[in-house]
């Protein structure tokens, strides 16, 4: 089995994992129990990883909510915010966001917010031009994704949230595939708010966070889960321990590691691209240098991604996003970038890790490879 489907979750790393152990046995206790030592241990185990999650965005430590998930911490961006606001109530995304930001936006325009949802270029980029007209002095807060789930494609933090401080709104961007890979910090690139999980670099499933921040501006954000006032009155609820450590370990390893790591995922990435490319009839989907090092979104003409997905089950990929794949619609990532149903058909998400060798990369493109000239006769 070859695993191509790092976009969709990573394998936990085994350092993580013996972090994480301890905390499913003996030490067993509640970070909000006072004052024995049970919850005193795991209160401090909590505080170190929020340390070390703040120390991978350049964030401080009070800024860090944990959330069971990006999709919890996108929700709380979004709603929290909107529910805290007072005068603006005026939102604005784009149109190839995750479910996990558009749905909330759904549900906050039928509750009377007002809320613009921009296009998109064939490279999948956001027109900054378009933007900066759409966000106005009635602007409560922008939402956009720093990595895109299918094709990898990186919009420009910085420039977007120097727009959006020019005129006094809020920025938020969903992280979840940017995170741990990409350099990100928030205040150089003006984020108010940052969502991830740590399922996506080799962390845990079920651990998020939600950056908020606490200055220059502080940020406003109520609660959707009530019951208690944990972190801070931010999300109610008993924290997730083991999975708050797995975070913590995750990040760490990969602020270690990453510029050395996210170069010779390149490498594998480009070889893979290179040897498919090669069949002909191959295109990529989306601006080649504004990527992930880990994410090719390929479309290969004649050739029906999910015939092809379906005889190949040793390998896994993915024909689009994973959370969308089970309603079995087409892309609306791909066909919000001007892609036809033909090519959008034919179009495979290959996504690579810490974990992929260059072994793994030749077995795929002789398997595709073999697969694709079958389909095509």
């Amino acid at each position: 089995m070859i695993y191509l489907d790092y976009n969709a979750t990573t394998p936990l790393d085994p350092r993580v994992l013996e972090a994480m152990v301890p905390w499913f046995g003996e030490k067993f206790g509640n970070a909000a129990s006072r004052p024995h030592r049970f919850g005193a241990e795991a209160r401090d185990a909590v505080e170190a990883a929020r340390a070390q999650a703040a120390s991978l965005i350049g964030a401080d430590p009070e800024e860090i909510v944990w959330t069971s998930g990006a999709t919890e911490s996108d929700n709380l961006a979004l709603k929290g915010v909107a529910a805290a606001a007072t005068e603006r109530k005026h939102l604005v995304s784009v149109v190839t966001e995750h479910r996990a930001v558009l749905d909330p936006l759904d549900r906050l325009e039928r509750s009377g917010c007002t809320v613009t949802v921009l296009g998109v270029g064939r490279d999948g980029l956001v027109d900054l031009d378009r933007l900066a007209r759409a966000v106005t002095d009635r602007t409560l807060l922008v939402s956009v994704m720093h990595a895109n789930n299918e094709t990898g494609v990186l919009q420009p933090l910085d420039r977007i949230g120097k727009i959006c401080r020019d005129r006094g709104a809020l920025f938020h961007t969903d992280a979840t595939q940017s995170c741990g890979k990409e350099p990100i910090d928030v205040d150089a690139a003006g984020v108010d708010l940052l969502s991830a999980s740590a399922h996506k670099f080799c962390g845990p499933k079920g651990a998020g966070i939600l950056f908020v921040r606490k200055r220059g501006p502080r940020v406003r954000c109520d609660p959707i889960v009530h019951g208690g006032g944990h972190e801070r009155g931010f999300r109610s609820g008993t924290l997730n321990v083991p999975g708050i450590v797995g975070f913590g370990a995750a990040a760490a390893l990969c602020r270690e590691r990453r510029d050395e790591e996210q170069a010779g995922i390149r490498g594998l990435r480009d070889r893979l691209e290179s040897g498919l490319l090669a069949l002909g009839g191959v295109e990529v989907n989306g601006d080649r240098a504004r990527r992930l090092s880990t994410t090719t979104s390929l479309a290969f003409d004649r050739v029906d991604a999910d015939r092809l997905m379906k005889a190949l089950p040793d390998l896994a990929m993915s024909s689009s996003a994973a959370c969308t794949s089970a309603r079995m619609q087409p892309s609306y990532v791909l066909g919000a970038m001007g892609l036809g149903e033909d090519r959008i058909a034919g179009s495979l998400r290959l996504s690579i890790g810490r974990f992929t060798t260059a072994a793994d990369v030749d077995a795929a493109i002789e398997a595709i490879g073999r697969e694709v000239r079958r389909q095509r006769g």
